[in-house]
């Protein structure tokens, strides 16, 4: 697999808003070659693009996702929070972000986003659905937090690369990357417990190397003089001139 350098997150967040079609276009127009997404699940099983377990910081909507029918996401306003210009845009499903990615021809790395209690079953509807329209294994990364989302992942589709994903470094990272198949580490890398020599080990371990979440250049630049793989940026133009750059 072939890691770009910048893979832009939540679509391109910089410039539209988070986990929309509209963020997905923003990253195709600045160059980014893939973006990042959040998929987490209604409260009757169908797989939307979003982050947050609550509705209220992007939508015009209150309370958990979880609690949510499809039919009243639909009904809820996702951008005017971010800006007026973006007034009346929709929270998309994983199918429509999906067929956006396959039309403008990017690779993606989707983070399974499960509401408490829900790990194995959002990955269940996550992969069912890819599972569907996806036949590129090379243009896909799934990645979580929750480890019990990353073993569905590996007992229903082993043949699709996982990401680990760490807020904090974990003791038994080793151990767990392991028992995963993990493809990647991603980790927070604006945090300074993830430093030099810990990058040094996932590599020498054998594992890609993703750091989440970069929009300061010089921070980008240290990053890649350590040999990670490649950052996601909400702003990914501004990063992309510092990974050409000799490290």
């Amino acid at each position: 697999m072939k890691i770009p350098k910048v893979i832009g997150h939540r679509g391109a967040c910089g410039y539209a808003p988070e986990n929309t079609l509209e963020s997905i276009k923003a990253a195709a127009d600045i160059g980014c070659t893939w973006v990042e997404l959040d998929v987490k699940l209604t409260k009757d099983s169908v797989a939307v693009i979003f982050h947050d377990d609550e509705l209220d910081r992007c939508t015009n909507g209150h309370g958990p996702m979880a609690e949510m029918l499809y039919r009243d996401v639909q009904s809820l306003e996702a951008g005017s929070w971010y800006a007026e210009s973006f007034a009346g845009i929709k929270i998309p499903t994983l199918e429509e972000a999906i067929d956006l990615i396959l039309e403008l021809d990017l690779g993606l790395n989707l983070e399974i986003k499960p509401c408490a209690g829900r790990e194995v079953e959002t990955a269940e509807v996550a992969l069912d659905v890819l599972s569907r329209v996806w036949d590129d294994p090379e243009k896909l990364i799934i990645s979580s937090f929750q480890h019990v989302s990353l073993e569905t992942c590996l007992d229903m589709a082993p043949d699709w690369k996982r990401g680990l994903l760490m807020d904090e470094p974990l003791k038994n990272w080793p151990e767990l990357a392991k028992y995963l198949e993990a493809f990647s580490i991603n980790f927070d890398g604006n945090l300074p417990a993830f430093n030099r020599e810990m990058v040094e080990a996932f590599t020498d371990a054998g594992y890609a190397t993703l750091a989440y979440t970069i929009n300061d250049p010089i921070r980008a630049k240290t990053l890649y003089s350590w040999g990670v793989d490649g950052v996601f940026s909400d702003t990914p133009d501004v990063i992309e001139g510092i990974s050409k750059t000799r490290h």
